[in-house]
């Protein structure tokens, strides 16, 4: 009974033969012998023993111990259900960033409409004689021609984004 109890109550610590044998300060060979029951630890290695596996001595020399699969299937439930947390957690901020992007994208472009608006297209009564001042009068048509295009679609696309990453209560 007694080779028994050692060996189940050192594997379900998790230690080897040689980790166990280095915290008794003995040989491997030595917890191998009274694992196969070919030896007997004295009572001073005993108390050693059960010190080491954090188990009262009774129990080393008490009835033969069951391995706790139950235990190791809660314990691997319980880190397999943080992970679930973990990961739930992780897609909670994703969304709660993305959703901020897409609003934030939207308010930037309807402040880019209204300074649009504002400025009511100034480059158009511009001299285009000098070449810096046509070269910069084009560049702020193309981007107010290509930004009224396109601008709308994107808002549109931001809003239909903010509607799906919304948080359904």
């Amino acid at each position: 009974m007694l080779n028994e109890n050692i060996k189940a109550i050192r594997k379900s610590k998790g230690l080897s033969q040689q980790e166990l044998a280095v915290k008794l300060n003995v040989v491997r060979q030595t917890v191998s012998k009274w694992e196969q029951g070919l030896s007997v630890p004295d009572s001073d290695m005993l108390i050693s023993i059960s010190e080491v596996l954090e188990t009262p001595v009774s129990t080393l020399l008490g009835e033969t111990v069951i391995e706790a699969e139950v235990d190791n299937l809660k314990a691997i439930s319980e880190k397999l259900e943080v992970i679930n947390l973990q990961l739930a957690q992780r897609k909670t901020t994703r969304r709660k960033i993305i959703l901020w992007l897409l609003i934030s994208l939207c308010i930037i472009i309807v402040m880019i409409f209204a300074a649009l608006a504002i400025l009511n297209s100034p480059y158009l009564g511009w001299d285009y004689s000098d070449p810096e001042t046509a070269v910069l009068g084009v560049a702020f048509h193309s981007f107010e021609w290509l930004f009224v295009r396109v601008a709308p679609i994107i808002f549109i696309i931001a809003v239909i984004g903010i509607f799906l990453t919304r948080k359904k209560e």
